[in-house]
């Protein structure tokens, strides 16, 4: 007998390859395009869709932490690759072997960098109003200073981060924002600096702001073809911007077990919901170690047979309990769809995040890295 997955994840080589060629076709022949694969590819399994990305129109990867960019080496992928999390200071020699492009915007790091004593291309992250990572504009000046000190240092960028653009209508900060990233460019341009990349663009932001695209721009959500957010969507539609984004990903399990349940039956830990009828449940083995969270307790649904069977009661961390009185013929391994299409129904990465008070980045992205990823 083959080896069965008690739950598993497909993604759409097709659909990845659509969205890649749809960011490609927005940004024109001259802008660079880095494809964010951290974090696991957003949940969509790094190492393959760093392959498809590089091969359909990919300029730049784009990570977090070194441990990315070194498994996308060992992995045989070519493509620049740019670091953009922290790296710790003990770790910035391996960077360099690596020859990865490196987001700094400690005076430690670049210190440090200078007494490594090889060359290496360095991204200055400019505060602009996210209060995340980032170089405020008074201290630049001391930063352009060290950096004269560092003959090898190459400052290839300079970039920033939009703070609200996927939850607003009003574009008013990210334009304020602009302003001081185009004030730290001249500053920098001034100091004798001429960085070859200036990017700020996130998915939104290649989507609705053609000022911010500059001449290198980062997307990651809209690869996997999942839209920032709703307000990013309707922003498009309104400015009659006609793109189509098609997501990638599909979740399933199994039916792991059908039983009949009395009317008055309480169902799960903490005896939270209580069967109204007589009826059937399915147990599915999926719960919360797997990423189907927990906030998902009696609020879920997922689809047998086409049909959407609700959650019953508390996640479990290896299972859950589904009604399926209303849906007929269950068997014993029927396919089981968590996110994604079946029959008639849909169910969403954006309705998991709606019933679980998240949003789609969080839903995908917390599946299990140990369940399999298939390519179809």
């Amino acid at each position: 007998m083959g080896h069965m997955e008690l739950s598993w994840v497909e993604i759409s080589k097709a659909a990845l390859i659509h969205n890649i060629k749809t960011f490609r076709k927005l940004l024109g022949k001259d802008v660079v395009l880095g494809v964010a694969v951290k974090a696991n590819a957003y949940g969509h399994g790094m190492i393959e869709c760093a392959k498809i990305f590089e091969k359909n129109g990919a300029d730049y990867l784009c990570v977090n932490a070194l441990f990315e960019a070194e498994e996308l080496r060992k992995a045989g992928l070519k493509s620049p690759i740019l670091i953009m999390g922290y790296t710790p200071l003990s770790d910035l020699g391996r960077v360099i072997k690596l020859k990865c492009d490196l987001v700094v915007y400690n005076k430690e790091t670049i210190k440090a960098l200078g007494k490594v004593d090889k060359k290496v291309n360095v991204h200055l992250k400019i505060e602009t109003g996210n209060h995340r990572q980032g170089i405020r504009l008074e201290d630049l000046p001391g930063i352009l200073k060290l950096l004269d000190q560092c003959k090898k240092i190459q400052v290839a960028g300079i970039s920033t981060h939009f703070a609200n653009l996927e939850d607003r209508i009003n574009h008013q900060y990210a334009l304020y924002q602009l302003k001081e990233f185009k004030k730290a460019i001249r500053m920098i341009e001034e100091g004798g600096h001429a960085p070859r990349y200036r990017h700020c663009a996130s998915t939104a932001a290649a989507i609705l702001l053609p000022e911010a695209h500059f001449n290198f721009v980062r997307i990651g959500i809209g690869a996997y073809g999942l839209w920032p957010s709703e307000k990013t969507l309707n922003a498009a539609e309104r400015a009659g911007i006609n793109i189509t984004l098609k997501p990638a990903l599909t979740w399933k399990s199994i039916v792991s077990q059908v039983k009949e349940v009395k009317k008055g039956s309480l169902i799960g830990y903490g005896c939270t919901y209580e069967m109204p009828r007589n009826g059937r449940i399915a147990v599915i083995p999926v719960g919360y170690y797997d990423g189907y969270v927990r906030a998902l307790s009696s609020k879920g649904f997922v689809l047998i047979k086409g049909e959407k069977a609700p959650v019953l009661g508390r996640i479990c961390m290896n299972m859950i309990m589904v009604d399926i009185t209303d849906i007929p013929d269950v068997k014993l391994e029927d396919e089981v769809v968590l996110i994604g299409r079946q029959g008639k129904n849909q169910i969403t990465a954006e309705d998991i995040g709606e019933w679980s008070g998240t949003i789609n980045y969080e839903v995908t992205t917390r599946i299990g890295e140990r369940i399999l990823r298939i390519y179809i």
